[in-house]
């Protein structure tokens, strides 16, 4: 017992001197952590003011926090006097491995708050991305859910969305219908515009502004094709497209104007 007395008397700076370091790395610790939680909040509500996806604003959220966590641990042993140096290669070496391993699902992860901050698109519009085309249903952090008109469900990579053009049908909230009428050549050019126009002044469902347009855009093989171009919102597009596409046959065939197909002639020659 003497001893232990002696050596902490001689001892009793170097004993004063590594409690301070101790207290000190503590309160380092104590007030890292308390830090470290702050931004984990700040980041959650910053994303959450910009109404983005909550997983994607918790899961950056634990991001932040782990890397202030771990710059807290490393400087409360710094102030021990542990050599850190060692730690960090260690970590580096380490996010590198992880890094490495994970580099399609962070690509994924990064296009996903790449698609929320950007917002090409949202919940409910009808897109086509990547090769595929459907109404969007869900944004997770890797992927994007789409569902076909034919009720399929695509779940697609975000990498491959944002990788390739977008073409957003919801956005806006008119379009234009886009429409190709071929007649014969033995037909009443001003009769069968005027038989066009007569189908779509009928048409309730089309906006007067912007105006329709019928026009001759080509002089084809066979056939002498208008274009039929109206306006209507983008939620009557294909009620509208199917329903002019069966009134303009009937108005034509109503005025004997007829609509060229394809023929083949055979011809036969008989060998003597």
């Amino acid at each position: 017992m003497d001893t232990i007395m002696n050596w902490i008397n001689e001892n009793s700076g170097l004993i004063i001197h590594y409690a301070v370091q101790a207290v000190l790395a503590l309160i380092i610790f104590f007030i890292g952590s308390r830090i470290a939680k702050f931004c984990e909040g700040m980041t959650e509500k910053a994303f959450d003011k910009k109404k983005v996806d909550k997983a994607v604003g918790s899961f950056v959220a634990s991001i932040v926090y782990a890397i202030v966590f771990a710059a807290t641990i490393l400087m409360a042993l710094s102030q021990l006097g542990i050599e850190t140096t060692s730690f960090i290669a260690i970590l580096g070496a380490a996010g590198l491995a992880v890094g490495l391993a994970l580099q399609g699902s962070l690509s994924n992860f990064a296009s996903g708050v790449l698609i929320i901050l950007l917002r090409p698109f949202k919940s409910g519009d009808y897109v086509e991305a990547g090769g595929k085309a459907g109404t969007v249903k869900k944004i997770e952090i890797f992927s994007t859910e789409l569902r076909t008109p034919d009720n399929k469900v695509i779940i697609m990579p975000n990498s491959s969305i944002m990788g390739s053009p977008i073409t957003n049908f919801s956005r806006e909230s008119t379009r234009r219908i886009d429409l190709v009428i071929g007649v014969g050549y033995d037909a009443d050019l001003k009769e069968a515009k005027a038989v066009l126009k007569s189908v779509l002044d009928k048409e309730s469902r089309l906006l007067k502004d912007p105006a329709y347009t019928v026009a001759v855009s080509e002089l084809a093989d066979s056939s002498v094709n208008f274009v039929v171009r109206p306006w209507v919102n983008s939620a009557d597009y294909w009620p509208t497209y199917f329903d002019l596409m069966e009134n303009i046959k009937i108005a034509l065939d109503d005025a004997n104007i007829t609509i060229p197909f394809p023929q083949m002639d055979v011809h036969l020659h008989k060998e003597d």
